[in-house]
């Protein structure tokens, strides 16, 4: 009788602790919901009240100008993320794509003049390689971020070939219009980066892989249990992440009117601090299109309001890299076996 008695309390409190685990998850998934559209508030109001320009026209167009690379490179990372992986070849990616696009139209170096073509081969090479980081990764059983990086460094020395050591200076008439043209104040490559970025959240919100990613992120043995092609659906990912960082790629060509291999230098981990403080999650699973885009904001805000306050660009790295620890330990979930696959 006792022993029925012990048995019945063990079995009581499993449940008991399975019923708190759920109750903290969904806790925690309620943070995730509401603390990025709090914060983003917060700090509008206190940029609003210490910066009497804050609310200008003029620094609203600045501020989404800004947003502009991040928000198209978000578009693929996000995917990426949301498999519980990353993509460390999106700087060398765009560096790759902002080099052959200069070199492909009217520069200062050479006599190519592909014109648009020149845009639409720099973007299906970064698609290409993407495909390719996808397809090492799932058939070579090769960790996401060690492939990643090893074709990020292949794309920045194949940029480093085009250019050989001396960066092009893009003359196109339409890559300059592009880049100083504007529509009711708002630059083009503003318009063109909101675009893509409407794109991105279509694809994820409705349609069957946008679906399949979320699955896979959250489970991938229940996702593939449900007839899901997870090979398929990851190399997919990365092509579409490859994608989003050529065209970045080519919209900072445009917007520095130079090609060389830099161009994405220092591009991509702000855009993961971007997604998490969204309310995205580097061990997959959690986020969204408009989480994406309220952490972009957030984190551009924030780096507006600081150059507004003539805060130090070194101290402005200083206070970005906590930022990057504090919003990654608060979005991991440590239950789970691997925090980037």
């Amino acid at each position: 009788m006792n022993n029925k008695r012990r048995d019945l309390i063990k079995k009581m409190t499993v449940s008991q602790q399975f019923v708190t685990q759920a109750e903290d998850n969904a806790k925690m998934d309620k943070v995730r919901r509401y603390a990025p559209l709090i914060l983003l508030v917060i700090m509008t109001a206190i940029g609003g009240i210490s910066q009497k320009n804050f609310f200008s026209w003029a620094n609203i167009v600045n501020i989404m100008f800004q947003m502009s690379i991040p928000l198209v490179i978000s578009v693929g990372l996000s995917f990426v993320l949301l498999l519980g992986s990353i993509d460390l070849s999106i700087e060398g990616n765009m560096g790759f794509a902002g080099s052959l696009v200069a070199f492909l139209v009217v520069n200062n170096s050479n006599s190519n003049n592909f014109g648009i073509f020149g845009v639409l081969i720099a973007i299906l090479i970064g698609l290409a390689v993407g495909t390719v980081v996808g397809f090492l990764h799932t058939k070579g059983r090769i960790a996401s971020f060690i492939v990643s990086y090893a074709v990020g460094c292949i794309m920045t020395g194949a940029a480093v070939l085009i250019y050989r050591g001396t960066p092009i200076q893009v003359k196109d008439p339409m890559f300059i219009a592009i880049s100083q043209g504007r529509l009711f104040g708002i630059p083009y490559i503003t318009l063109i980066s909101f675009a893509v970025f409407i794109i991105g959240a279509i694809i994820m919100n409705y349609t069957a892989f946008g679906r399949a990613v979320f699955a896979i992120g959250d489970n991938e043995a229940a996702a593939a249990s449900t007839g899901i092609n997870i090979t398929r659906t990851k190399i997919k990912v990365y092509a579409l992440c490859g994608c989003t960082a050529a065209i970045a790629g080519v919209l900072q060509c445009m917007r520095l009117k130079l090609g060389q291999s830099n161009l994405g230098l220092n591009q991509m981990f702000p855009v993961v601090t971007a997604i998490v403080l969204g309310g995205g999650s580097v061990s997959g699973g959690k986020g969204g299109s408009l989480q994406t885009f309220v952490g972009v904001l957030i984190y551009t805000e924030l780096a507006n309001w600081l150059t507004l306050m003539g805060v130090d660009t070194n101290l402005k790295k200083v206070i970005q890299g906590i930022i990057i620890i504090i919003a990654v330990t608060l979005t991991v979930e440590h239950n789970r076996k691997t925090v980037v696959k």
